[in-house]
């Protein structure tokens, strides 16, 4: 959303490569029972970890040893228990490595007293950051391919063969696209030649089929750009917009929308889904254009009857004050801590989004007060796991 500083710098598992269209997953089989039949309740958190590094393979090197960072965010999962969880900002590697380190090295340890925590099955994939097209254009920002990718974890079974991705639909196929103009001129910021190439996601968008007893959700994963480090032509506002609107479109069902498989269409009617996590825009502050997570909390297709919160964000925005003290938006359901910098102090960011047809529970932030003996979990800039927060969300699944 604003500038960033960079972060500070036992149990084998089979990895099986599955290959459908242009996506490779992997899925981790741990030694673990799968969870029980019946699911009173489930809970999904995204989490943006920032488990990013400056070179490709460095994040590999630094989960085989003993990474300050990695622990810390082991711990806070671990402590949340979620058992559907998105992790935004973690470095893709084809091979899936890195995953497979976090889990055996971090998840599979107690850190702290707080108990091991495993997932069975892991949805990977390729990222746009970091792509060039053969005529040198970045697709999406990075250092190398991959950097900034997501990875998804699951307690529950995953549908592999179900599973859609949707990296290479390109923004001039989204109907009425928000393309951005020069600011001077009026004309398309993209040349034509440019936007037969330039894709809508900026790292990648996921539809990935979670089954739990006899039910499908659809996680609809995504990390859309943020709306800033541009000019006036507002090229990664407008990229962000689309981005988010995306999913509100595939929601409805919309034709228009193609998969990396080359299937066509949105998701059903009536579909169960949860879109989760860092969407780059805050519903009243920031630099979201047009306001751009409203087309998603405003949608008649999306439960919003429960927002996440805490009191630790209230806490550091009311201790931070500056911008904080201007914005609209009620600092308890801030999910990331940008004020150290000045320029957009703490914003609502990450979501976990249930479809209308799930029930929300009970939902949170994980940000405890300075008080708490956990703050040292999240701590202040410099963080000691990321600047954004884990969002949580215990759904159910209505009786069939």
């Amino acid at each position: 959303m604003c500038v960033r500083r960079s972060p500070r710098t036992k149990r084998s598992a089979q990895i099986v490569l599955v290959t459908i269209g242009l996506l490779a997953i992997v899925s981790v089989a741990m030694l673990r029972s799968q969870p029980a039949a019946a699911a009173d309740s489930i809970r999904f958190a995204t989490f943006n970890v920032s488990l990013y590094r400056s070179q490709q393979g460095e994040l590999i090197t630094n989960l085989r040893g003993n990474d300050a960072q990695a622990r810390v965010i082991a711990e806070i999962i671990q402590r949340v228990r979620p058992e559907v969880l998105l992790l935004n900002e973690f470095d893709y590697d084809p091979d899936g490595a890195a995953a497979e380190l976090f889990q055996t090295n971090y998840l599979g340890v107690g850190q702290n007293g707080a108990e091991p925590i495993e997932y069975p099955y892991v949805f990977l994939g390729p990222s746009n950051t970091g792509v060039y097209t053969s005529a040198g254009q970045m697709i999406g920002y990075g250092l190398f391919e991959g950097q900034y990718g997501m990875l998804l974890l699951s307690m529950y079974p995953i549908d592999y063969s179900e599973a859609r991705t949707f990296r290479n639909f390109l923004w001039k196929d989204m109907p009425s696209a928000l393309l951005p103009k020069n600011p001077d001129t009026g004309a398309n910021w993209y040349s034509s030649q440019k936007l037969r190439v330039l894709p809508l996601s900026s790292k990648s968008h996921w539809d990935v089929p979670i089954l739990v007893e006899d039910q499908t959700i659809h996680v609809l994963a995504s990390h859309p750009t943020p709306p800033s480090f541009d000019g006036a032509e507002d090229a990664n506002g407008c990229r962000n917009h689309d981005e988010i609107r995306f999913w509100a479109d595939y929601i409805s069902g919309s034709a228009y929308i193609y998969d990396d498989a080359g299937r066509s269409g949105g998701l059903e009617p009536r579909g169960h889904f949860v879109i989760m996590g860092d969407e780059n825009a805050d519903p009243l502050d920031g630099d979201s254009t047009e306001q751009a997570i409203l087309q998603l909390l405003n949608s008649p297709l999306v439960n919003t009857s429960v927002t996440p919160s805490s009191d630790g964000a209230a806490e550091q925005a009311a201790l931070q004050r500056g911008i904080n003290d201007s914005h609209r938006g009620d600092p308890r359901y801030d999910t990331a801590d940008f004020g150290d910098a000045g320029t957009c102090g703490n914003l609502r960011v990450d979501y976990v989004l249930p479809s209308e047809t799930l029930e929300i529970l009970d939902a949170g932030v994980f940000w405890p007060l300075s008080t708490d003996p956990l703050f040292r979990l999240v701590g202040v800039y410099p963080f000691p796991s990321s600047d954004h927060r884990l969002v949580w969300a215990d759904l159910r699944l209505p009786m069939k």
